[in-house]
């Protein structure tokens, strides 16, 4: 039985994502773009980052461009792109959505 389709892109899954649309990567620079990018807030761990990749890799969200000893270094696909611009909006639409409800209270 195959892995299900990515449909639901976490927080960690988000981050990953932006750290690949900063440039090419491997995991760890992804990691540690996520500690920088979030002030420490969000920290993948191993366990997490490398789930994340290969579910990416699997469905065509990144691709290995290049290998350097044991680093795999990634690209985002237009999949991948077009993943996170779905995400970013939707993120986007929730904020505007809390904002109305607060001027309402």
């Amino acid at each position: 039985m195959g892995e299900k389709r990515i449909e639901i892109v976490t927080e960690s899954m988000f981050y990953t994502l932006m750290a690949f649309l900063a440039g090419e990567c491997s995991g760890v620079e992804a990691a540690a773009f996520t500690e920088r990018i979030t002030g420490g807030r969000v920290h993948l761990g191993a366990a997490t980052i490398y789930t994340i990749l290969g579910r990416f890799e699997s469905e065509g969200v990144i691709r290995e461009i290049r290998r350097e000893g044991r680093r795999r270094i990634y690209a985002l696909t237009d999949k991948g792109r077009n993943m996170y611009e779905k995400e970013r909006l939707r993120m986007e639409a929730c904020l505007a959505d809390a904002i109305k409800a607060e001027k309402r209270s």
